[in-house]
């Protein structure tokens, strides 16, 4: 039995001792503890490429982090890869590579990367939604690799805003962190998302209806409006909105080279319309009107509307939200719940519904018959948009509207 190959035990391993040079004592199956001259013992395995045929003596660590057992496992772990094809020490090459690029990929790294593909949404939006990230993200797991974190750290990070009943904030800010996992997943740093639920731990915000006046409120909204004390450009673009029926920011932007005086049009690019899509508004008598009001304010500007502190700029979109809670109007309705009172209006005056959806630019839902569907009913809008007018001109009367001479000329 002589030529069978002693194993070591733990008690020799302890007792080797070091000599001159550096030797090695082979336990078997690859596997050698070097003992160096000032004491130090390490484990080895040796193995050779089966492609290349090199013999490769593989450093393990030393003695006094793994004992006899643990090397010898980790022996058997470089066997099997062996059998496999694998060279271990490609292997723990990979390994450290990819273990590397998990650090370096933080969510902050990842986020960074991310927001740049929101090129196409407003950069207001890019900007507050990259505020929320730096707000509730950033400080609390932004240095994590993505590939570290867990539903628990995001509930951590997002319980003390939920606790002061914040719940609207915490659902968004988990969907623009779920937004930043799946781009690390399509970005190959991930193969699943851990935090896609991680919502449903929380409560739901209570659903909040957008404030909206009702019909038989409008003269109400008019006649403060007008006798309120209000920049006339102000006063202005919360009557253009409301006859036009556009949205906040497509009201502010609003500037002259769009107006087509000859048509009677109102024509907004694709770039600055929510679809993406031109829109064409016609203009009514009322809403010419309004254009001769501000003209003599704005005619020589780009804009209809512009900025009063920077007049190259057109003005906020939110200046019609923050003239209506000055006026009390804040918990009442909104720039966008105008556009909710015109078409509840419309619809209880038994306008197509087509014809409205295509006034406020809605896209149908129906993909199929959006597709079909390109008409934007200018002709049967126009008449539409002259009744419209012509109602917010009765409910006006007597508040000194901006428009209500116009509407004084038109039914008289």
């Amino acid at each position: 039995m002589s030529h069978l190959l002693h194993k070591l035990t733990a008690k020799e391993v302890k007792e080797t001792k070091g000599r001159e040079k550096p030797y090695r004592i082979n336990d078997g199956g690859g596997l050698y503890l070097l003992i160096k001259p000032n004491k130090l013992k390490y484990w080895e395995f040796r193995y050779k490429n089966r492609i290349t045929g090199k013999t490769t003596m593989l450093g393990l660590g030393s003695l006094d982090v793994l004992t006899l057992k643990q090397a010898r496992d980790r022996a058997h772990d470089m066997r099997v890869l062996i059998n496999d094809g694998i060279d271990p020490k490609q292997d723990r090459l990979d390994k450290r590579t990819k273990k590397k690029q998990e650090l370096a990929n933080t969510f902050f790294v990842v986020a960074q990367g991310w927001v740049k593909t929101k090129n196409k949404l407003k950069p207001k939006t890019v900007h507050d939604n990259w505020r929320k990230l730096e707000l509730y993200a950033f400080p609390r797991f932004g240095d994590m690799p993505v590939s570290s974190l867990t539903p628990l750290v995001v509930q951590d990070a997002l319980r003390p805003l939920a606790n002061k009943g914040k719940l609207e904030t915490v659902k968004r800010t988990i969907q623009l962190v779920n937004e930043v996992m799946n781009f690390a997943i399509n970005s190959g740093l991930l193969q699943h998302n851990v935090l896609a639920g991680v919502g449903k731990t929380f409560e739901s915000p209570d659903a909040k209806h957008m404030a909206a006046l009702k019909p038989h409120e409008i003269t109400e909204l008019l006649q403060t409006v007008a006798t309120a004390n209000m920049q006339l450009a102000t006063k202005c673009l919360i009557e253009w909105q409301l006859h036009t029926m556009t949205r906040p920011s497509e009201a502010a932007g609003a500037r002259w080279d769009e107006i087509d005086f000859e048509n009677n049009l109102w024509i907004i690019p694709e770039t600055r319309m929510k679809m993406k899509r031109e829109h064409r508004i016609p203009l009514t008598p009322q809403t010419t009107a309004i254009l001769e009001r501000i003209r003599l304010l704005s005619g020589h500007r780009v804009h209809i509307f512009p900025s009063m502190r920077f007049p190259k700029r057109s003005i906020d979109a939110e200046t019609i939200n923050k003239a209506l809670g000055r006026i009390g109007f804040k918990d009442r309705t909104t720039a966008h719940g105008m556009r909710s009172l015109a078409s509840t209006t419309l619809n209880e005056q038994g306008f197509d519904p087509d014809i409205i959806e295509a006034a406020l630019a809605h896209q149908d839902r129906n993909a199929i018959r959006a597709a079909y569907n390109r008409t934007d009913y200018l002709e049967r809008r126009r008449k539409m948009m002259e009744w419209w007018s012509n109602y917010i001109g009765e409910a006006a009367v007597g508040s000194l509207s901006v428009a209500g001479a116009v509407h004084l000329r038109a039914v008289g």
